[in-house]
């Protein structure tokens, strides 16, 4: 039997607005394995990091159920969570807007040692820094640097470390290589594989970065505004993509085939609204296929195959 360390059960976030609710997160539901990564991907604003947050409830979920090892983590009094704060962290898109500019390397990894009385002793502490900075492969003469001094890459790093600082479990990765040069996001994804298999670490991997993403995770879940639309192991996905608009992400990747070159798909049409939303498939006004059942009822996440969730109405869809 799959030993799942998170589940999340029909997950929503609205936020009110002076038009009305808006839909960030709508029914999101998946599990994830002990030691495996979930790629969240989909275009900005479709509500990837806000599911992200929500199950750590830096944000408050609207509703829904967050299983972290099979305890709900959204019913807990503020006294419990933090204490759950030690078993599920972040880490965070912009290295250097989430750190605190008037403290060093070595002030910024030991805060959440000493927050969470982890280690009381101070050479324990500075011993543990030390550790944590070979770790993440920050050099040891930075101990007293500053953020300003650093480049993304070592900024990054100092909060990988901080996230490692508590010994968590389950740990949500918010494009945190987005913000870096290339040759620095290879270092950043290779430290975070490693620590995986180091320290059998569960990650939530969100990114806008189709390429990334397939590097990275061991599944991959496509959102489109609030909703997931298709979940599938990453080598079935970008081998067999069924719902059209997972399509139309794969077609734009770049390729250096010239002789394969995937034609690209163009999404035409009207994006709609999240706020007061219809009972209707959200992509129906940019897709194809839109048929009658589209604009009557909001298709739901179904396995078509072993592993391979798709919410889409059309027949060929279904027969998939």
């Amino acid at each position: 039997m799959a030993d799942v360390l998170l589940e999340v059960k029909d997950l929503k976030k609205y936020f009110k607005t002076r038009k009305g609710m808006l839909h960030a997160v709508d029914g999101v539901s998946f599990t994830i394995e002990r030691g495996r990564t979930l790629g969240i991907v989909g275009e900005s604003g479709c509500g990837k990091s806000t599911t992200g947050r929500s199950i750590l409830r830096l944000i408050e979920p609207t509703s829904g159920t967050v299983l972290l090892e099979g305890k709900d983590i959204t019913k807990l009094s503020k006294s419990e969570m933090r204490k759950m704060r030690q078993e599920m962290q972040i880490i965070f898109q912009d290295p250097f807007s989430s750190l605190d500019p008037r403290m060093t390397v070595n002030q910024l990894i030991r805060e959440p040692i000493v927050l969470n009385n982890i280690l009381t002793d101070k050479e324990a502490i500075d011993k543990r820094v030390l550790e944590l900075m070979e770790t993440v492969g920050l050099a040891e003469r930075l101990y007293n640097a500053y953020p300003h001094e650093l480049d993304g890459g070592r900024r990054q790093r100092i909060g990988i470390a901080r996230a490692l600082a508590v010994n968590p479990k389950f740990i949500v990765c918010d494009e945190p290589v987005s913000a870096l040069d290339v040759s620095i996001q290879a270092q950043i994804l290779n430290i975070l594989k490693e620590l995986q298999e180091k320290f059998g670490l569960t990650y939530i991997f969100i990114t806008h970065d189709l390429s990334v993403v397939y590097y990275f995770a061991d599944d991959i879940a496509v959102m489109y505004l609030g909703q997931l639309v298709e979940k599938a192991p990453a080598d079935e996905l970008f081998a067999n993509p069924v719902h059209p608009y997972t399509q139309a992400l794969l077609s734009a990747i770049p390729s250096t085939d010239l002789d394969n070159k995937t034609e690209r798909i163009i999404l035409k049409g009207e994006i709609t609204s999240p706020i007061n939303l219809p009972d209707a498939c959200r992509f129906a006004k940019r897709c194809n296929y839109a048929c009658e059942d589209c604009k009557c009822s909001d298709p739901k996440l179904v396995e078509i195959s072993p592993g391979h969730f798709v919410a889409c109405h059309h027949p060929l869809v279904q027969e998939a």
